[in-house]
């Protein structure tokens, strides 16, 4: 209580503050429980509410407002054209109420520890009431602080004067104990009842739907979902193996333990994927962790009557720990190459805890083959905090005012690039059938001074511009890469250099030299030895924005060094007096670089470690968490820290919050000895990830991530890829530690590479085996059954403008210029 007063007293002593205070994530229901127009109606699918000021003294309104997915804004925009229609749309788009006693506003608590908030709809029949119903996301703590001033401002209204003369029974009158606030039946919705939910959510509408009857029928349950199996899915069960069934499988046989970890009673709930749910399976089950020898280690959940599964701990699990709803989330990975969701939900606090000491302890034992007895206490914390499901500490409470966006023309999404045959009078027989080479897009380079994308195919190097409109466009071929002496070569990696007119290239087969390619000319000029002695794994810009200016230098790694390549020292380029170099087997794979040159060095251990300077010892090093890193990126100001597993990001903190140095940087000085930076684990959410492999067959594997980059703003998303999928992740959802916080779009085939246009967030540049575009992030959408199943009608139907003869199954089928790939090389 005293917490909460003091909240209290902060918010409204800021009269500076349009929003008091704000619920940043949930659903507006109207419910009309007496009235013949319909029960429920969902009015704003995702929505803020807020306690906000009017220009009056003592008035003050409840604001509910309808919240846009990625895209939607900048398309409504376009929409309403004139004042009015903005007006009107405005409207649409908020719904406004006076905080008077006469609504009745209150709150309650549901199963599942939901929070409902409900109100009187004065406009409407009797018993009709609004519904803002929480996302649980929402912390219980910021739902009391939002009805405690909602009673404060009641009592302005009521007495015009100052809450702070008020005692707590004056505001107790302005608790409105009525019957109970009545369900808002989500499922008259079809676009909710269709949509993959977090965890989180689908847990609850379980247990206000499907409870009672799933406890009467545990021991069938698989029967069940047999029975259930929709009608319509009959021609895909023609094409899908019997590996895709969605009922539990069968339990694996439990090996010998050799000591015992973790041995807690739990509830079993298991991902139903016609549903889109957690179902409960068995409301008592004894979950194991044990280590079975050799460094494996085995989760094993059984019950009285059943054996429901045993599993190796692997970092394919995906663990993922929600303390507020006491669940622990993982999957489940079989022989025959399925994957399945599940939920552990514990009975408290200290229960989940010492169920999550044992598993993360099997988990970094394995991945390590280190004793976890013998990692720092720091570090062990560090590890556990990167696993939980929680916020960064500077997380934003309330959301700040949306930036305009650029505008982004409401078009169909051009999935191809442009090329030398991409005209208006293209015949049939200009359209390229089938790859003409061996080769496959393998790396793509982004432009930062120029609007000009670079993809990689084999010894070939296409060049694609980024036109007004955001699409690419052929403009040039490199069809030969080769050394100064004539020897071909595919690069391995590639690097703009000096303002976008170089292009660093590294060969595979000689790991100890580097070539430049002058762009103009479209040829390698120059070979250079780095260190006879010191090969390059890989190499960055001496600063993030270094290839805009004509900065000579570069920074490269080797396993065990870090270094700086000066192309105009004579011999070797590498600097003797920049190299830091280490005895032991360091592993280094990823380096990245900040506005002001501070370096962020990865390994494949896991550990991250900060440097202000080259030629030097590492001013912070980050703990590893066991998977190795494949890829890296910072912030141009130095505060993110971006690390890429196989099955997970990581986004680490590196400001200072306490201590003698307090607001520095990790890359300036080192973190005290008992603290370390906030880590943030970024996982698809195991139910994703389960439908991601149930769509494709192939488990998460992400493509190296990136920020957003620009020179003039701050980084607000991140770009990566997994199998056919491309993920944008909403940084500031991230911070504030929304359920799946992340947006996606599948293509037909495997991502190779992607990246943000420079200078925005909006447009994607994506590279497939035999296919390059650039996507909107209108293009993008939530997480859905549909959206993860992919919508790909428009390219098999066949169009009569495209020259497209047949469709792919028929034998007939001829490419049309949308989908012309590789006639650039």
């Amino acid at each position: 209580m005293f917490v909460l007063k003091n909240v209290g007293k902060l918010i409204f002593g800021s009269s500076s503050q349009e929003s008091m205070i704000e619920l940043p994530q949930g659903q507006l229901y109207l419910v009309r429980p007496l009235s013949p127009k319909g029960y429920s109606e969902l009015i704003f699918k995702d929505a803020t509410a807020r306690i906000r000021r009017t220009g009056q003294d003592y008035q003050y309104q409840l604001v509910v407002q309808r919240v846009y997915e990625e895209g939607e804004a900048e398309l409504a925009d376009e929409e309403g054209e004139d004042e009015e229609l903005n007006a009107l749309a405005a409207e649409k788009d908020e719904k406004t109420f006076l905080l008077d006693e006469a609504l009745h506003f209150r709150v309650e608590s549901r199963e599942g520890s939901q929070k409902v908030l409900a109100w009187k709809d004065l406009s409407g029949d009797v018993g009709d009431v609004y519904e803002f119903v929480c996302d649980p996301s929402i912390k219980s703590a910021q739902v009391e602080a939002f009805e405690r001033i909602a009673r404060q401002c009641q009592y302005e209204r009521k007495y015009r004067k100052p809450h702070s003369t008020a005692s707590e029974a004056d505001l107790q009158q302005f608790d409105f104990e009525e019957q109970p606030i009545p369900q808002a039946s989500p499922i008259h919705s079809p676009t909710l009842a269709r949509s993959i939910e977090s965890s989180d959510a689908m847990f609850q509408l379980k247990n206000e739907a499907n409870v009672g009857a799933r406890r009467d029928s545990t021991p069938s349950t698989a029967s069940v979902l047999a029975e259930d199996a929709p009608e319509p899915h009959k021609e895909k069960k023609v094409n899908t193996p019997p590996a895709k069934q969605t009922g539990p499988p069968k339990a694996a046989a439990q090996p010998e333990p050799l000591e015992i970890f973790a041995m807690e009673i739990g509830e079993l709930h298991f991902f139903d994927f016609p549903s889109g749910a957690f179902v409960l399976q068995d409301p008592s089950v004894t979950a194991q962790v044990s280590d079975v020898g050799n460094w494996n280690y085995w989760l094993h959940v059984a019950s009285r009557d059943r054996q429901w599964l045993g599993i190796p701990v692997v970092a394919d699990i995906n663990p993922v720990f929600n303390f507020e709803f006491l669940s622990f989330i993982f999957n489940q990975f079989t022989e025959d190459g399925s994957a399945y969701s599940w939920l552990l939900r514990f009975k408290d606090s200290k229960t989940l805890e010492r169920f999550q000491d044992g598993l993360m302890r099997a988990l970094w034992e394995q991945l390590n083959e280190v004793k976890w007895t013998k990692v720092k206490e720091q570090d062990r914390q560090y590890v556990l905090d990167a696993f939980e499901d929680l916020n960064m500490e500077d997380a934003p409470i309330e959301e700040e005012e949306e930036e305009e966006e650029p505008e982004v023309e409401d078009e169909p999404e051009d999935d191809a690039p442009q090329s030398e045959h991409y005209d208006s009078d293209e015949e049939e027989d200009d359209v390229e059938t089938a790859p003409k080479d061996p080769y496959t897009n393998s790396a793509l380079a982004v432009g930062y001074k120029h609007d000009r994308s670079f993809v990689v195919r084999g010894p070939k190097i296409g060049v694609f511009k980024h036109t007004p409109k955001n699409h690419l466009e052929f403009t040039t071929n490199i069809s030969k890469v080769e050394t100064p002496k004539g020897a071909s070569f595919v690069p391995k990696k590639v690097m703009l250099h000096n303002e976008d007119r170089n292009l660093i290239l590294q060969n595979d087969t000689d790991p100890n030299k580097l070539y430049r390619m002058d762009l103009e000319y479209g040829k390698v000029v120059d070979e250079w030895n780095v260190h006879d002695d010191i090969p390059v794994i890989t190499f960055g810009p001496e600063n993030k924005f270094a290839q805009m200016t004509h900065e000579p230098t570069f920074l490269g790694i080797s396993k065990n060094a870090l270094f700086r390549v000066d192309p105009r020292l004579s011999g070797n380029k590498l600097v003797d007096s920049q190299l830091k170099q280490y005895v032991s087997k360091n592993d280094f794979s990823a380096i990245s670089t900040t506005e002001k040159g501070y370096v962020a060095v990865a390994s494949n251990k896991g550990d991250i470690r900060l440097f202000d300077r080259l030629g030097i010892n590492a001013k912070t090093v980050i703990p590893a968490l066991g998977e190795p890193i494949i890829g890296l990126d910072v912030s141009a100001d130095g505060r993110w820290v971006l690390a890429t597993c196989r099955t997970y990001l990581l986004l680490i903190d590196a400001l200072q919050k306490s201590g003698k140095n307090e607001g520095k940087l990790g890359f300036e000085k080192p973190f005290a000895a008992d603290s370390k930076p906030q880590p943030r684990r970024l996982a698809l959410t195991p139910e994703h990830v389960a439908q991601f492999h149930h769509e494709t067959g192939k488990g998460v594997s992400f493509t190296p991530a990136r920020f957003n980059t620009s020179k003039d703003g701050e980084e607000t998303s991140i770009i990566t890829a997994t199998g056919p999928y491309i993920i944008d992740w909403n940084l500031d959802k991230v911070l504030r530690g929304s359920k799946a916080p992340y947006i996606i779009k599948r293509y037909e085939d495997t991502v190779r590479a992607d990246d943000f246009k420079f200078g925005t967030d909006q447009n994607v540049i994506v590279t497939l085996p035999n296919w390059v575009n650039m996507v909107g992030k209108q293009h993008l959408k939530r997480p859905t059954r549909e959206s993860i199943a992919g919508d790909f009608q428009r390219i098999n139907t066949p169009r009569r403008s495209s020259g497209r003869v047949g469709t792919r199954e028929s034998g007939r089928y001829k490419l049309g210029k949308d989908e012309v790939v590789n006639s650039p090389y």
